[in-house]
Parts: structure tokens; sequence; C-alpha cells
């Protein structure tokens, strides 16, 4: 008795079987796997798998494996083998969850604590940008002496509208991280937003507002008084200048606070709300939970949050930044030093945002911050590394490392954001970290000698946010410093090793080859064999023997042949002949030819055509933009489409794929080229948009 196993079978068989598979995706051309151990993978035993046409081991644990047009069927015939349904697969978030896991240790509890500081804050990313930019722009006014933003009076009723502007994200960021808290505990996040308003609204507010009362009708002399000053009783701190007020509900004693820019609070309140609400889910009937189990969260939470939690909150969050502080103060240069030296390793695990907390809490207490002056030389050196990277990438002809460089440092240097460069270069090469930590070493050094900075603002430490620092030409001086120190370093050392230098070299020269070309001369032998005892050649006009079809361009670039598209598994023809446009202006990608779309995945990174002449078609709009999910690209058709020449297929927003370092070099690619003799690019430098790109030759 003999046993045949399905080219489905045999992959889940080569990668381990599906107790091995994290996460498996597809694109256009590939199967793309996660897995726990790449290492058990025999590439050859891959590659001589029916149907496979060559294998592409990534760095980590993953793995691809090159089907061609077929990909999407053979995907749905491994997802539905009864042992992937019965292992499951990974949602993208449980992958990053996993991911952040392994990466950070053992310890449960601890883990579980960093990924619910680290999901309260990292959504409010956009938005806590975009109102640093608005204080940037006012902190420039203002270094010019073009307006005094630290007078109301003085600055007119215009600028304290601007000022609105960006203080309703810093006011109200209790509630946004009430928000998010509550989500990341499953529970629903609008009444921990609820809770946390409750005590930000001007009724709760009044209890420590002033009266005035006239002292004699007419006389316009008015005298104050607590509005509820037989119910609230304030003492003020002389040395401190502060007042504390303490209002008596139901005759128990309450701390009044304003809680606005207060984010300790409601990460403490909703950590306790979330048992409560779980806990009101199980007891109360699921038809009476909708109205029962809100309320009654709210008659237990607001309280207990008024009256013990959000005292704690703001006591805590003040003995943490008074502890900094004391350290600032006495061991100024060592703090300025550990700081960068900090961040590097807390921003890839996103552990840094109890480090911003307590920058919020700074400036709602001291009315600035300490920290942000040497965390700022740590994000220039990150900076500074990436530029070292790009002048190297520049001088190599390293088109993709380019693209990936020069998209991280303008994000960097104009928007602060530094997870672009590190997860796009420096945690992918390892000479990187020691030569940008020396960087993040001088300028911490150079701010600790210094004195010290301090931030009238929480922004984003940009080149565009430096007025925001004082003393600004210390600020200056030390980022400045980390940056071209970090800079040098990568430029004198290199940031490669000399495997990694040789390897990238080979690519630019358009010699990089994953697979031996002889597995790969065979899956293509394979392939035309198959296609072959289908029978179905010499129908079509351009299959017809001896004639020639011309394949227009898709869309407006610069052509680049194909063995230097930085693709191995394109470049190396193993997914079929052709050659490469990279676009300029804009966008928009359209059929060459009259034909049906037979590949057009919703991320509408790729289309597959089968053209009515006979010629099957892949145009694969960008490099790996398969990871983009679909995010800037404006689809126009879907699979079983009919379309003819010059119809649009997608327009592609350039801006979204450069930021995230994705080359934008299109492969046009003749899938069936097993059926042609010959395949030839016959333009070069710019092309139009329906200008001859290929020239097929029929056999004969």
């Amino acid at each position: 008795m003999t046993t045949t196993t399905s080219t489905p079978e045999a992959i889940l068989d080569a990668v381990g079987g599906a107790d091995n598979i994290v996460h498996l995706t597809h694109c256009a051309t590939r199967l793309r796997f996660e897995l726990h151990d790449a290492s058990v993978i025999d590439k050859a035993t891959v590659e001589a798998i029916p149907g496979v046409l060559g294998a592409v081991p990534q760095s980590g644990d993953r793995y691809q494996i090159v089907i061609g047009g077929a990909v999407q069927g053979v995907y749905t015939e491994i997802m539905n083998l009864p042992a992937m349904k019965s292992a499951g697969a990974m949602s993208d978030a449980d992958v990053k969850a996993a991911a952040r896991s392994k990466a950070r240790g053992k310890n449960a509890i601890i883990d579980a604590f960093f990924e619910y500081l680290s999901d309260s804050f990292r959504p409010l990313l956009p938005v806590l940008l975009g109102a640093s930019l608005i204080i940037a722009f006012e902190a420039m006014l203002d270094a010019l002496g073009i307006v005094d933003f630290r007078d109301d009076a003085a600055k007119g009723a215009t600028w304290v509208f601007v000022d609105s502007m960006w203080r309703s994200v810093f006011y109200f960021l209790p509630i946004m991280v009430a928000y998010n808290a509550a989500k990341k505990l499953n529970i629903d996040p609008w009444v921990g937003t609820a809770v946390m308003a409750a005590l930000m609204t001007p009724n709760f507010m009044s209890l420590s507002s002033k009266a005035y009362t006239e002292t004699a009708s007419g006389s316009g002399m008015f005298t104050q008084a607590l509005k509820f000053s037989d119910q609230v009783t304030c003492t003020t701190n002389h040395t401190l200048g502060t007042e504390s007020c303490v209002a008596h509900i139901f005759g128990l004693p309450m701390q009044l606070n304003d809680y606005g820019g207060q984010v300790f609070v409601p990460l403490i309140m909703v950590a306790v709300l979330a048992p409560l609400y779980k806990g009101l889910q199980r007891i109360i009937p699921v038809n009476l939970q909708m109205v029962f189990v809100p309320f009654l969260s709210f008659v237990v939470m607001m309280p207990v949050t008024a009256f013990l939690l959000g005292p704690i909150g703001v006591w805590a969050g003040s003995a943490i930044g008074a502890g900094l502080a004391w350290l600032n103060n006495s061991a100024p240069i060592v703090f300025a030093i550990v700081i960068p030296l900090l961040y590097p390793f807390l921003v890839p695990l996103g552990l840094h945002w109890p480090l911003n907390a307590l920058m919020l809490i700074n400036i709602d207490t001291l009315g600035y911050d300490f920290i942000q002056g040497p965390m700022g030389t740590w994000n220039f050196a990150c900076f500074g590394a990436t530029a070292g990277v790009l002048v190297l990438a520049i001088r190599d002809k390293d088109r993709v490392m380019r693209q990936t460089a020069s998209g991280a440092l303008a994000a960097g240097l104009l928007g602060g954001i530094s997870e672009p460069s590190l997860y796009g270069i420096h945690l992918r090469f390892k000479r990187v970290y020691p030569r940008m930590l020396i960087g993040c070493a001088v300028g911490g050094l150079i701010v600790g000698i210094g004195g010290g900075l301090k931030a009238s603002t929480f922004v984003f430490t940009s080149l565009l946010t430096i007025p925001v620092f004082s003393p600004m030409f210390l600020y200056v001086v030390g980022i400045t410093a980390a940056f071209l120190t970090a800079m040098v370093l990568i430029i004198i050392t290199d940031y490669r090793t000399k495997e990694e230098r040789a390897a990238a070299m080979a690519a630019a020269a358009g010699g990089a080859v994953e697979a031996p070309a002889e597995d790969t001369a065979a899956d293509l032998a394979l392939e035309a064999g198959a296609a072959g005892a289908a029978g179905a050649a010499g129908v079509a006009e351009a299959l017809k023997p001896g004639a020639v079809t011309e394949i227009a361009s898709p869309l407006v670039g610069d052509v680049v042949a194909l063995a230097d598209v930085p693709d191995p598994v394109f470049s190396t023809g193993a997914v079929g002949d052709g050659a490469g446009v990279t676009p300029s202006g804009e966008i928009v990608v359209t059929a060459p030819a009259a034909g049906t779309v037979v590949v057009a995945p919703a991320s509408g990174h790729a289309y597959g055509i089968n053209l009515d002449n006979g010629v099957e078609l892949l145009i694969h709009v960008g490099i790996d933009t398969v990871n983009l999910e679909g995010k800037g690209f404006d689809v126009k058709v879907k699979q079983g489409d009919r379309v003819t020449a010059g119809q649009e297929l997608v327009r592609v927003d350039r801006a979204v794929v450069e930021e995230a370092g994705y080359s934008l070099t299109t492969p046009v690619l003749v899938t069936n080229t097993a059926k042609f003799a010959s395949v030839e690019l016959v333009a070069s430098g710019g092309i139009e948009r329906g200008a001859a790109l290929l020239r097929i030759t029929a056999q004969d």
C-alpha cells in the first residue's frame, strides 16, 4: 500500500508541522511563515516539493516558500488541513504579544504590568505628536519675542485659543488613558472613561471654587470665600505657595485635586474597575447587564476613585517625581547619563511609557520637566546612527537601505519618532547599538556637566521642538554631539559585519541569489512540464508559433533590470522573467492590456492578470509591501474583474510606503515564461505608462 502526499501536506510536514507554525499568511506569490523554530526546515526538501518554485529563509524564525500564481489555492488548502484546524492560527496581535513576551522574560506578572502601561499610552502617540508640534510653534514664537505665551493678558484671546488646541490633549489625557486602559483589560472602555471624566466635570471642580460677594450694593468691592465654605476646608502651604482643599462628602473627608494631566490615577482606577466589572458580569443576568453593570460600576468606582484612588495616584506620581528630582539635583551628571543609556533598551519593548508619564506629572506639579532633556540626547544619537547608515547606503548604492534610512531619518528629525530607525535598522544590525550608546553617553555627559535641562511642556524631541528646552544652547550642543558621535562612528566602523557588507554589495550589483540555480531550473522545468501537459498552448494570439507581443508598462517611472530588483525571489527569475519599474511622481498602476484579474489580495500590493493574448502577468507593487496590510493602497479592482488596457488597478500613497521603509520598485513579470521562447526587456531609463516595456516571442 502506498500513500500519496499532496503539495499542501508536504509543505506542512517540511516546516515542522502545524505545531511549529506561529502565524501563516501569503502575498501574491509566497507563503509567509512565522515559526517557533525555523532550524528544523531543510531547504532542499522544501524546494523538491512539486509546485514549489523556491525557498527563502528570513531573519529570525521566519520563512518564505515561493509558489507563484497558485499561492492563494495552496494557502487555502493548507489552512483547511485537519492539523491546521486543530492547531489554530494566531492573530497578528497574538504574534506581537508573543514576541514581546519572548523578549521580556518569563515573569508573567511583570510582563503583564508593562504591557498594560504600554498599551494604555501607545494609541495616543499620534495626538501627542500633533500637540507637541503646536507647542513647538508657540515656543518658537516665544523664543523670538513675537508672542509672550507666559502672560495670558498680553498674548490676547487669539493665542489663548491656540493654547487650547494643545492643552485639550494634555488636560484630558487622563480620560484618554482611562479609555485605552479599560480596552486593554477587556472591559467596556466607555465605563472607564466615564468614571475618570466624573472627576474632571465642572461640578466636581466647583467644590473648591471661590464665590465673590459685593460688600455693599454698588460699592464695587467684593469679598472672596469658598463656594461651599461650610463643607470645604482649604489650607495654604506658604513655603510651596500651594493650596490644598478637603471637602466633607456624606460626612467623609475627600481631598480635592485638579486631575487634569494626571495619568497615574486612571491607570490605578481601571486596574480596580476591571475585576469589579467582570465580577458584575458573572453575577448579573445577561439580559440585564447593559443597564446594571455600568450603573453599579459607577456607583462603586466613582466614589472610590474620588475618595481613595485619585489622591493615591496624585501622591504616588508626586513622590516618584520628587525622588527623580532629588537624583537630578544631587547627581546631575549621573542622572543625565543614565537616562539616555536606559531609553534604547526601553523603547523597543514599549517600557518607556512609565517615564513619559512621569514627565507629564513633573510638568503638572513642578511647572517643568527635567527628564526630556537628557532623553533627547538618546533620540539624536539614534538619528545620528541612522544618518551614518544612510551615508554608507548612498556610498554603496544600496537602494533598499537608502530608502529605509532616509524615511527613518526624516521621521526622527522632524517628528521625534525613533521606532522606524530602531525596527528598520538598529535592531537588525547588532553593530549599531554599541556605537549609538557611545553617542548617548557623550550627549548625556555634556547635559550633566552643563547643569541639566528643563522642558516647559511635554514634546517629542525633534528639530522642531528645540525651543521648548532651556538653556537652549546647552540642549543644542548636547544633541549635536550625540548625533555626530553616533554618525561618525557608524561611518568609520560600518554597521555591518564583513559578511553582511559583502552580501549587501552583491545584492546592489544584482548578484544576490537565494536558491541554488540547479534547484530553481529543476523547479521551472517541472512547472513548464506541467503547463505543457495541460495542453492549452497555441490558442491565444501571443502563443501562436513565432508571434511577437509587446507588454506595456503599467506605470510611469524608471526601468530596472530584473537582476537589479531588490528581492532575490524576483531577481532570480523564480516567479518569471520580466523587469522592474521604480515609479516616479503620482503612483497609478494600470492594466497593460485587456484581460481577467486572477490575483487581487485585499492588501492591494499585487495583481495577477491573465491577458486575453495568452500572457499571464504579475504586477507586484513594491517589495514586501504586503506588510502594510493595505495601508496606502487605494484598490480599484477585485479578483475576477475584466480589465481593459489602461484601466486603473490601484493608486498608491508614496509617503505611506516610503515612511514604512519599503522599496517601491515594482516587478512586472511573465509568470508563464516557460511557454515562450524569450521574454526581453526593450526599454531603459525613464518610461511612460503604456510604452513598451517587454517583448515576448512565442515558441516556433
